[in-house]
């Protein structure tokens, strides 16, 4: 039977073949890999505009668990709290506290050894200025003045409560000072920059 040798292929036939086949690679993995991408970007819209709708049906209650998981403050976390108070222009600390249920304005006096209430806060605070005692020196800014020796049952700064606390009644009245009979009841305190902190 005659055969058909094939003796020779075209040499441009070949190098066709050669061009041709790395070309068409190279375009099926650009299309992958905007394939790809194309995939992710509708991935991160999708997950996205899944948070906005299920925030916008829930509401606030959905960052409800998130909200209580938070950590502490520095402060908390040791145990500590503290508030600051600022120096008025003439570098005085003038704070609020409830003495006896009565909201009473203080000066901060480190220099007083008590706590130190004027006739009018004292009347305030429930103590009847006819039955005190006015026999104890007090020495003052202004000189020495008579004053009455009684007993706190409840002084409050903000959360920070403390009970039987050593205080003096003047008998004219004034502002009253918060002396160290209730500042050494504190954790600590600190005046700096004119800024007053106190710690309990």
């Amino acid at each position: 039977m005659p055969t058909t040798a094939i003796n020779h292929v075209p040499q441009s036939l070949l190098n066709g073949y050669r061009l041709h086949c790395p070309k068409s690679l190279r375009e099926v993995s650009g299309v992958l890999a905007w394939a790809i991408r194309i995939i992710a970007l509708w991935g991160a819209i999708g997950t996205v505009g899944y948070l906005l709708l299920d925030e916008w049906t829930n509401g606030p209650e959905s960052l409800a668990h998130i909200e209580q998981d938070a950590p502490p403050t520095s402060s908390a976390l040791e145990g500590r709290l503290s508030q600051t108070f600022r120096a008025d222009p003439s570098g005085h600390y003038f704070l609020k506290a409830d003495v006896n249920g009565a909201n009473i304005r203080f000066i901060v006096d480190t220099g007083a050894t008590l706590v130190s209430l004027s006739a009018n806060d004292a009347e305030a605070a429930g103590f009847d200025l006819r039955r005190l005692d006015y026999s104890h020196r007090s020495q003052t800014a202004n000189g020495v003045a008579r004053v009455a020796r009684v007993q706190i049952r409840e002084l409050r700064i903000g959360p920070a409560v403390f009970r039987d606390v050593d205080a003096s009644v003047r008998e004219k009245p004034g502002v009253s000072l918060l002396g160290m009979a209730l500042l050494s009841r504190l954790q600590s305190y600190e005046i700096r920059d004119g800024k007053l902190t106190l710690w309990w």
